[in-house]
């Protein structure tokens, strides 16, 4: 508890400020350097990846010339290594005009060049996380196409650095992950938010049986649903989020820490209050 209150202090004296750019729309994703605290990403709803190494001062383009689609949804920076970068297309904050994107696309010289790994069909993706010691070991939630139904969507994981991947977790083929936590103090476990949702031109339809939230100790090998433990709320589910505490520098153990799981968007038509069809 004593370190909990010094932390809130320091970030009580701590004001926000803008740091630019001052057009570059709406930013879902944003990931920094664990060694290097000047040195951070964020991705524009539709302007591609940005780079800053002065925390925030200037800022520059990294995603030009290299990627299909400029709609970015998550970054993710490995932590043992900083020159690794993942970049996941499409955002999952599907608006009325919301860009799909293609895919997942890696960087291992710090943002200079990039490649395409895979998983063009994913469409959104919302989320990405990588082992703290290994960067190769990649999680990806992908939420699909969210204008119809299709398969790649659910978790995704790679060994070997997006060379190759593995669907290790999936509901049906309305229904993807759009969000995943990974307890950093033992990276086996990991939380899914699954959200089973359809986006029309003149209406958006949240929630359905297939939304939940799952959790892996094995390091996605298996999943358990733990969407009505006690404590958690009952009736119908739309958008979940999940976030791991950071566990305050406690050395790694095999028992799971706090999460913290947020609900929102009601599973409702926007046209006549219906949920969504199963």
């Amino acid at each position: 508890m004593a370190q909990l209150s010094a932390a809130a202090a320091r970030l009580d004296a701590l004001k926000w400020r803008c740091i630019g750019p001052p057009r570059g729309g709406r930013v879902v994703a944003v990931a920094g350097d664990s060694k290097d605290r000047g040195v951070f990403y964020f991705g524009a709803c539709a302007g591609g990846v940005w780079k800053t190494i002065d925390g925030g001062v200037y800022w520059r383009c990294v995603s030009d010339g290299f990627f299909g689609s400029a709609a970015i949804g998550a970054l993710a920076v490995a932590r043992s290594d900083p020159n690794v970068i993942y970049a996941g297309t499409g955002e999952t904050e599907i608006r009325l005009d919301v860009s799909w994107g293609d895919g997942i696309y890696k960087s291992t010289d710090a943002g200079r060049t990039w490649s395409h790994l895979g998983l063009r069909e994913s469409r959104f993706v919302g989320r990405i996380q990588i082992h703290p010691d290994d960067p190769d070991l990649v999680y990806i939630a992908a939420l699909g196409d969210v204008f119809g139904a299709n398969e790649e969507r659910g978790i995704f994981r790679s060994r070997d650095g997006g060379r190759t991947w593995s669907k290790v977790l999936y509901r049906d083929a309305n229904t993807g992950a759009v969000d995943l936590a990974m307890d950093p103090c033992n990276p086996r476990i990991l939380f899914a938010a699954f959200w089973q949702t359809r986006r029309n031109f003149w209406n958006i339809s949240s929630g359905g049986p297939g939304s939940g939230l799952f959790r892996s100790t094995d390091g996605g090998e298996s999943w358990t649903e733990v969407s009505r433990n006690p404590g958690l709320p009952t009736g119908p589910l739309g958008k979940l989020g999940a976030a791991a505490s950071p566990g305050l520098g406690i050395t790694r153990t095999s028992s799971p820490i706090p999460v913290t799981v947020r609900r929102s968007m009601s599973p409702i038509c926007s046209c006549g209050n219906r949920p969504m069809a199963e």
